[in-house]
C-alpha cells in the first residue's frame, strides 16, 4: 500500500522485488518533480504540521478513522497506529489511488501486500495521529480471559495445518568437544540452498526455506560454545547438520531453551524480517556505474540465498531509515561450481544512482564499515523449470542480477534444460554488464546462447539495436516444437510489464512466466 517513491524503490533500470509472474504488487504512476524520497524526507523534516494535530497525540476510535476516507483528509491504520497520509499523497509512486483504497480504514493488510519490510514508523513518524481506541467489551456478552503469552507462541497469521509428517523434525547428539543439530526437512533441497544460521551470545536461530514455508529453530544453548558454526547439507535426502564446538569439554543434558517461534513452521511471509550487521570487504568496478559490493557476515552467521531470491540492506539516511531489496550473484559466472558450503560473503551487483536516496549512501562506505542485511526473502520457485528444455531469460540493465546464478543452476545442476539462452538489453554498449564473461561462457557451452541489444548503438556496434518488440521475441524464442520452454523477465517496471504482455499475446501461460519484479 505505502510504496516507496521512485527514486527510493527501486531507481530507473534497478531490479528488486521477485513477484508471480505478470504480477507486479504494485502501479507505479510518474511522480512530479520535486518529489522524490528525498524530497518526501526533507519536507517530513522541515517542521510543519504534517497531521493537522499540532503535535498533539490521540485516541483514535473506528468511527472517527472512516470520517478520514478522503483526498484531501485521508487517514489509515497500521498495526493498530493511525496515521494522516494527505501529505504523502504527492509523493507516492502507485498514486494516489493506491492511497485511498486504505482511506478511513485499517490498511495493514494491503500494506503488508506489498512492502510489509518498509519501516513506514520511521518513514511517516511526522504523520502520526494517534493509537486505534481499544474496543469495548459489551457487559451482555460473556468475556474469555486472554491466554497468557509464553513467549513460544506462533503469530496469529499462521499457516494452514501441516500434515503431521510433512512437517521438518530435528534432534541433537553431541561428542566431547562438539554438539550436532540434526535437521530432517522431509523433501529434497534445491543444490543453491536454504539455510540461515545465526549464532550469536549463545543463541541459536536456524531457519529453513522450504518453498513458501520457512522452518525456525530458535534457542539459548544449554552452555558455552565457540562463535562459529559449521553447516552440512546432504541435499537429495533433505538432511541438514549444524555442528557447533564446545567452550568445555562437559556433557550436556539438553541442548538448550527454548525462544520465540521455536520449532515453528509458517509461511514465509509471516515471519518477521531478521537482520544482521555485514561488514563491507570490498567493492570492484564493474563499468562506468556499476560495482560488486563484497560483504561478510558476523561469525557465526552462515547463510545460503537460494537461487531467484534477495536480501534487503537498510541505512538511516537523513534520520529516515531506508530499506533496499537486491539479489545476490556470485563473485564470477564460474563461482557457483566452486563456492564452499561454508560461504560466509555475499556478493551485490549494484547501479550507483548519483541522484538516488540508498546507492550513494552506500558507494560512501569504506572498507570495513558494515551494514544490515536480511535473510533471502522472495516467491521465486524452482520447481517449474524440474520438466523445462528451454530457457529464456529477458533482462534490462541491472535486471540482470537474477539471471546470473539462474544461467549457472541451469547449465551446472539441471541436465533437462537442453538450452538457456539470454537476451540482454542495454541503453549503451558500455553498458553491458560481464560481457567478457557471458561471452566466453557461450563459446565453451552450446547449451547457453547470448544476444545483446542496446537502444543508443555506436558507430562500431554490429549487434541487434532498438527495444523489445513482438518482432524481436519472436525470434530470440525460436525452438523445437513440443520444446518445454519457461521465460524469466526483469527490468524496470515498464519493460517488465510490457515483455510480459508480449508473451502472453505469443501464447505463453502464467505457468510458463516469471517475473521478477523492479
Amino acid at each position: 500500500m505505502l510504496n516507496i517513491p521512485s527514486q527510493s524503490f527501486p531507481a530507473p533500470g534497478s531490479q528488486q522485488r521477485v513477484a508471480p509472474s505478470g504480477q507486479s504488487g504494485r502501479n507505479k504512476v510518474a511522480l512530479k518533480p520535486g518529489h522524490s524520497l528525498m524530497d518526501w524526507i526533507r519536507f517530513s523534516k522541515s517542521g510543519k504540521d504534517l497531521t493537522g494535530l499540532r503535535g498533539r497525540l490521540i485516541e483514535v476510535t473506528q468511527e472517527e478513522l472512516q470520517k478520514h476516507n478522503t483526498r484531501d483528509d485521508c487517514w489509515t491504520c497500521i498495526r493498530g497506529m493511525v496515521y494522516n497520509v494527505t501529505p504523502y499523497m504527492d509523493y507516492h509512486p502507485g498514486g494516489e489511488a493506491e492511497l485511498m483504497k486504505a482511506a478511513g480504514i485499517d490498511g495493514t493488510e494491503l500494506f503488508d501486500q506489498v512492502h510489509r519490510w518498509v519501516n513506514y514508523e520511521s518513514m511517516l513518524k511526522e504523520c502520526l495521529v494517534g493509537r486505534m481506541a481499544t474496543k469495548v467489551t459489551t457487559a451482555n456478552k460473556a468475556i474469555t480471559p486472554p491466554t497468557p503469552p509464553t513467549g513460544l507462541a506462533p503469530p496469529m497469521s499462521v499457516a494452514p495445518p501441516q500434515d503431521k509428517d510433512s512437517r521438518p523434525r530435528y534432534d541433537w547428539f553431541q561428542t566431547d568437544v562438539t554438539v550436532h543439530l540434526v535437521l530432517y526437512a522431509k523433501r529434497k533441497i534445491p543444490s543453491s540452498g536454504c539455510t540461515t544460521v545465526d549464532l550469536e551470545a549463545g543463541v541459536l536461530r536456524l531457519e529453513v526455506l522450504l518453498g513458501q514455508m520457512s522452518y525456525m529453530i530458535h534457542l539459548r544453548l544449554a552452555d558455552e560454545v565457540e562463535g562459529t558454526v559449521t553447516v552440512h547439507t546432504a541435499f537429495s535426502v533433505g538432511k541438514i547438520q549444524i555442528s557447533i564446538r564446545k567452550q568445555a569439554k562437559v556433557k550436556w543434558t539438553r541442548l538448550g531453551q527454548p525462544l520465540e517461534f521455536h520449532n515453528t513452521f509458517l509461511r514465509k511471509k509471516d515471519r518477521a524480517l531478521y537482520y544482521r550487521d555485514c561488514v563491507l570487504v570490498s567493492k570492484t568496478q564493474v563499468n562506468h556505474n556499476t560495482h560488486v559490493f563484497r560483504l561478510q557476515f558476523p561469525r557465526g552467521t552462515v547463510m545460503h540465498v537460494p537461487v531467484g531470491k534477495h536480501v534487503y540492506l537498510k541505512a538511516l539516511v537523513q534520520d529516515t531509515e531506508v530499506v533496499r531489496p537486491y539479489t545476490p550473484v556470485d563473485q564470477n559466472l564460474e563461482a557457483a561450481s566452486l563456492r564452499s558450503s561454508q560461504e560466509s560473503d555475499l556478493y551485490l551487483m549494484i547501479k550507483v544512482y548519483p541522484d538516488g536516496v540508498f546507492t550513494p549512501h552506500l558507494n560512501s562506505l569504506c572498507i570495513g564499515d558494515c551494514i544490515p542485511i536480511s535473510g533471502p526473502e522472495g516467491t521465486f520457485n524452482l520447481r517449474p523449470l524440474r520438466d523445462v528444455t528451454y530457457l529464456y531469460l529477458i533482462a534490462a540493465g541491472t535486471g540482470f542480477t537474477p539471471m546470473t546464478r539462474l544461467i549457472q543452476l541451469a547449465l551446472q545442476d539441471i541436465d533437462t534444460i537442453r538450452k538457456t539462452k539470454l537476451l540482454f538489453l542495454n541503453r549503451r554498449k558500455e553498458d553491458i554488464l560481464w560481457r567478457c564473461e557471458l561471452d566466453e561462457l557461450a563459446a565453451n557451452t552450446d547449451r547457453f546462447q547470448v544476444e545483446y541489444v542496446v537502444s543508443d548503438p555506436c558507430e562500431s556496434w554490429t549487434g541487434r539495436t532498438g527495444r523489445v518488440d513482438e518482432s524481436m521475441l519472436k525470434d530470440f524464442l525460436n525452438g523445437p516444437d513440443g520444446s518445454k520452454r519457461y521465460v524469466c523477465v526483469c527490468g524496470p517496471d515498464a519493460f517488465t510489464e510490457l515483455t510480459i504482455g508480449l508473451l502472453k499475446q505469443q501464447g505463453f501461460s502464467e505457468e510458463e512466466l516469471h517475473a521478477f519484479q523492479g
